[in-house]
């Protein structure tokens, strides 16, 4: 079965970030337990830079980096909604951009698998699993 790679924009709430992706949904998504994930209830999807365009709204956004610098989130400094981040990971493929799914518009998650990350132990190297960690809320 060959990859269905289909171009997406994504906006944030007030629409002033608007970004596009080449992405294969079938793919789906994942969730990590580390504490912003876990924060954001982020439903996530990391690709390589190149198949991401920042559209519009590279000024209307802020950025927060925390912890050991992997990575830089990017939100509307209107809306606050944190439409994606970039940063690098060697665990993952080094450079990566990490979409916020539910930012794609009009777009249905039903159905798309999840695979679940252990950001909060740092666990990068195991891979993402197919069940959820077992301290994957507010501890």
């Amino acid at each position: 079965m060959g990859t269905t790679t289909k171009r997406y924009v994504g906006t944030c709430h007030c629409g002033a970030v608007k970004f596009a992706v080449d992405i294969d949904l079938d793919e789906g998504g994942s969730r990590c337990n580390c504490s912003i994930c876990t924060k954001l209830n982020a439903f996530s999807r990391l690709m390589k830079p190149e198949a991401f365009e920042l559209i519009a709204g590279e000024d209307e956004t802020s950025s927060y980096e925390w912890g050991h610098r992997i990575s830089r989130r990017h939100f509307c400094k209107h809306c606050g909604v944190s439409c994606f981040a970039r940063g690098h990971l060697p665990e993952v493929g080094g450079d990566f951009v990490a979409i916020n799914l539910s930012c794609l518009d009009g777009v249905e998650f039903r159905g798309l698998k999840v695979a679940y990350w252990d950001g909060r132990h740092e666990n990068w190297d195991s891979g993402p699993r197919d069940t959820p960690w077992p301290i994957l809320g507010n501890a």
